[in-house]
Formats: C-alpha cells, sequence, structure tokens
C-alpha cells in the first residue's frame, strides 16, 4: 500500500545515544502514532551481513541484500526471515556495524521505500539520521535531538551495564566520536540539523522533558 502523504509525521533526527529512540517511542505512545525506529533497520543489514560474510564496506552486494531482506517488527519484536532477532541486533557491534553500512547510497536507497512505507493512519513518529531530510521531507514537525558526546557516552555505558554486558566508557566515548564523524561526513545523507529543524539538547533533561516539549511542538502544527 502507498504511504498516504497527508498522514502525519513527527521526525525526530540526531547522532547515536542522543536518547532519540527512547524519546521518539514514547511520543508515539502519547499520540497512538506508528513508530518507525530506522536505526533497528541498518542494524539488521549489518547482522544479515555478518552471518551471510558480507563485508560492511561491500557497497553494491550490501545493497543486493538491503533491497531482498524481509524484516518486520511485532509487538515490539524485530524479525528477519521470521526468526527473532531483536537482541543480537542490539548488541554494539551491531549498532557500530549499523553506522558503517549506512554510508552506503545502494543501501540507503534499498531501503527508502521500506521506511516510507511505515506512514500509516493515523500517524508516524520515526528516528533516525535522515528522517526529516530524505526520507519524511515533509513531515510536519522536525526535531534535531542531540546532546554532548560525553553526555551520551555516559547514557550507552550505564544501558549496556543495565543489560548485563560488559561496558568500558572511554571505548564508548570513542566510538560515539569516530561515528559522529561518520555519520556527519558521509555523501549519502549526512546527519545535519535541517534549517526547518527544532533544536532539542537533552544533555541536562530527562526523557519527560524531552517527550512534553515535542508533545507540546507538535500541538502547535496541528
Amino acid at each position: 500500500m502507498r504511504a498516504s502523504t497527508e498522514t502525519p509525521v513527527i521526525a525526530i533526527d540526531g547522532p547515536s545515544a542522543s536518547g532519540k529512540g527512547s524519546v521518539a517511542e514514547r511520543v508515539a505512545e502519547h499520540l497512538n502514532f506508528h513508530y518507525l525506529d530506522s536505526g533497528a533497520i541498518y542494524r539488521i543489514v549489518a547482522f544479515a551481513a555478518h552471518k551471510k560474510n558480507i563485508a560492511w564496506n561491500d557497497a553494491e552486494a550490501l545493497g543486493v541484500l538491503a533491497s531482498s531482506l524481509a524484516i518486520a517488527f511485532k509487538q515490539g519484536e524485530i524479525f528477519l526471515e521470521e526468526d527473532r532477532i531483536t537482541e543480537a541486533v542490539r548488541s554494539e557491534e551491531m549498532s557500530r556495524g549499523a553506522s558503517e553500512v549506512a554510508v552506503h547510497t545502494p543501501v540507503r536507497t534499498a531501503l527508502l521505500a521500506l521506511q516510507q512505507s511505515f506512514r500509516k493512519a493515523p500517524g508516524l513518529v520515526a528516528d533516525g539520521r535522515d528522517m526529516g531530510s530524505v526520507v519524511f521531507p515533509d513531515a510536519q514537525l522536525k526535531i534535531f535531538l542531540t546532546a554532548t558526546v560525553e553526555t551520551r557516552a555516559q547514557r550507552r555505558y550505564m544501558q549496556l551495564l543495565n543489560r548485563g554486558q560488559e561496558a568500558d566508557y572511554l571505548k564508548i566515548l570513542s566510538d560515539l566520536e569516530q561515528r559522529d564523524f561518520r555519520d556527519s561526513q558521509r555523501s549519502a545523507a549526512p546527519l545535519k540539523q535541517m534549517p526547518d529543524a527544532i533544536l532539542l539538547d537533552t544533555s541536562h533533561i530527562n526523557i519527560d522533558e524531552a517527550v512534553n516539549f515535542i508533545l507540546t511542538c507538535y500541538k502547535k502544527v496541528v
């Protein structure tokens, strides 16, 4: 079914570990909108490539792979070819892989239509790196959600510890700095704040405050 451009979209973009996923999901719940975690889709590509021994720098092979994946999101779980892979794609390795495969134009082109298909009534909240710039340029509300790299590293560090995983703060900090550079400098849909996007720095506010800010902004545009 073709996505309707009349269906409202809230596009939330920002760097890794900025909290945009948690915030976007909560906003979607408040509005009873659908939710698109575009980062998960790129993690799935990285995961599938790893399973098939396709290098994360092989742009053409990754593009072919991305166009053939059977991806499904059901009740908070992620499925690939009917296999549940939720935990597998949430690892630090796949998060790093997502950033690497996302630089390739063939991959982004292959995934564009899939992401746009999430635009269904009554509305959609989408988070990622290029939701407001490429995937949904006509979004009713665009938010650029960020935080200092030190704050983001601390959040990711605590997130991993709470999951029972090993974590090294300095390594996480270094990885985030590298991802920020890679995401902002890539030729295909680089991460950047659009002129019509509202900046939201979450360095010193909690999730509830960020959610309320976005809901207030949305009420002003509808």
